[in-house]
Formats: C-alpha cells, structure tokens, sequence
C-alpha cells in the first residue's frame, strides 16, 4: 500500500508540475527565430539583464549585383554600412515590461533605422516583435526556428 501511496503521490507531482514547466518554456524568449518573411534567422539571448537578438542567418546572404556578403548598407553611418549583416546586433536596450514582454529598441536594417521596440512571447514558438515611431506601430510574428 505505501508504493501505490508513493507512487500516485509521484504522479500527482509529475501532473502538477508539468504545465508550470510548459508555461515557463512558452515565455522564454531565447533561441533562434525565424522572421515572418523567412528571410533571417535571430538568435536572442539574455544579456546585460535584458535579452539581446543578432542575425545568424539569411536565406540570401550573398549580395547578387556585388558577390559579397550583404552588408548593413542601408544604414545613413558610413563605417556602419560596411558591417556584415551576420552578426548584426537587432535589439538593444530589451529590458522585461511585463510577463513575457521586453521594451527597449530594435534596428530596422530594411531602412537603416533603430525604433521604439516591444517584444513579447506568446506560446511556445511564437514571438511578436513591434516597433513604433510615435503613436505608429507595426510588428511582425516570428516563429521558433530551434537551433
């Protein structure tokens, strides 16, 4: 009787904390993402007490008119629109606002432009990324790319 005792009692452990694990994967920002367009991969990791995102991939890394790697170029600081886009830093700044949320700023390389940023996890694969200028906002859903 005291190992069938011992064992629901390991049961109900196992049952009780398993949706508090699954909710704590689903608001972990970290790990590679893939942009709504699928054309970058993003690895965000937690640093300075905040996360962080940088490109580690591109489905189009090598520029077709110059044959080189794609380079920030549309970024209005010359030293800056030299760097490659792999390893290009996005967010800066991302400090929690709320659960599963992050505020700070993310760099816009379509237009060479860093804006007003909130990111904020929903499921386990899915992450919302917005970016404001004034009371204009846009976002994209980015979805969970492993590793």
């Amino acid at each position: 009787m005291a190992c069938r005792l011992g064992f629901v009692a390991l049961l109900l452990t196992a049952l009780f904390a398993a949706p508090g694990a699954k909710a704590q994967a689903a608001g972990e920002p970290t790990g590679i993402w893939l942009t709504q367009a699928g054309d970058a991969k993003v690895k965000v990791n937690k640093c300075g007490g905040g996360i962080c995102g940088v490109i580690v991939w591109l489905k189009d890394p090598i520029n077709a008119a110059t044959g080189k790697p794609e380079v920030d170029d549309k970024n209005p600081n010359p030293a800056l629109a030299k760097r490659p886009m792999l390893g290009l830093p996005l967010f800066s700044g991302m400090r929690a606002s709320g659960p599963n949320k992050w505020s700070g700023e993310i760099y816009n390389a379509d237009d060479g432009k860093t804006y007003e940023s909130h990111v904020s996890v929903s499921g386990a694969d899915t992450l919302r990324v917005e970016g404001c200028v004034g009371i204009l906002c846009g976002g994209e859903t980015w979805t969970r790319a492993g590793h």
